[in-house]
């Protein structure tokens, strides 16, 4: 019968299991998706936009040739774009009546 009443207190001592902090919740949410369709973290420069910030207040004739045209995309600030997004895909924006470049971004 003491056996007994020393479970009973040590099963109601017990502290719960500790509850995981809601950044690993989401780390291993993201880490279960799909690859293809997982976001980049944080401040990632997948597209390397920021080798390439020297082209804003430039003209659009400065735009470097790209070896990789699939990822680039140079489209004005007013023409219509698909808008899904892609973060190794590199846009450059430009204003269409001065030709100047306006952002440089990933997307």
């Amino acid at each position: 019968m003491i056996a007994l009443g020393l479970l009973a207190v040590a099963g109601c001592s017990s502290s719960p299991p500790a509850r995981p902090s809601a950044p690993a919740i989401v780390e291993q949410a993201r880490q279960s998706q799909p690859i293809g369709t997982r976001m980049p973290q944080g401040d990632a420069d997948m597209c390397k936009a920021g080798e390439l910030q020297w082209l804003v207040g430039k003209p659009r004739s400065e735009i470097p040739v790209p070896v990789d045209v699939v990822n680039r995309r140079v489209v004005c600030t007013t023409c219509p774009v698909t808008e899904d997004y892609s973060p190794y895909r590199l846009n450059i924006f430009y204003n269409q009546q001065t030709g100047i470049v306006e952002r440089v971004s990933c997307g």
